[in-house]
């Protein structure tokens, strides 16, 4: 299994999403849960799939205690794309460059595709790592499942 190790601290970063502006993990800290979703590349029919039932589901997720991000080493301005085709009302940072540098220091880069493997992770208020998973290509009954079983630990 790759990943970071549960109850140890998540690598702090600061990636820009898709209104170029800088999202630092950090400053969630002492405040909210983060729930980072790392996903392959926008536009993919998997990937495209998954952010929409993120969208749907945001509810579940987005509140004064939980924020939402989602990775990807697209960059700002095709996730800006991405964001407003499909109604991503959530942060979509670009780890374009240096190129998958946060992926990798989640252990989920995959040097092989040039992109993340599809993990989530729930960072607690203290910045640490409460829960993980990572997966292939989810189809529909996958991702309902996962994204149930995110929001049962927040």
């Amino acid at each position: 299994m790759t990943g970071l190790e549960l109850g140890g601290p998540a690598p702090d970063f600061t990636l820009r999403d898709q209104f170029g502006q800088d999202v630092t993990l950090s400053s969630f800290r002492g405040r909210k849960a983060v729930v980072i979703f790392f996903y392959p590349y926008a536009f993919s029919g998997v990937c495209t799939g998954e952010m929409a039932g993120i969208r749907d589901r945001l509810a579940e997720f987005l509140t004064f205690e939980t924020e939402v991000l989602a990775i990807s080493c697209d960059p700002v301005y095709s996730l800006r794309a991405f964001a407003d085709q499909d109604g991503l009302n959530f942060p979509l940072l670009s780890d374009f460059w240096p190129h998958g540098e946060v992926a990798r220091a989640f252990e989920v880069f995959d040097e092989a595709k040039g992109c993340p493997s599809r993990s989530s992770y729930v960072i607690d208020r203290d910045g640490m790592v409460r829960w993980a998973v990572h997966n292939a290509m989810p189809d529909g009954r996958d991702l309902d499942e996962h994204l149930k079983q995110l929001t049962a630990v927040l």
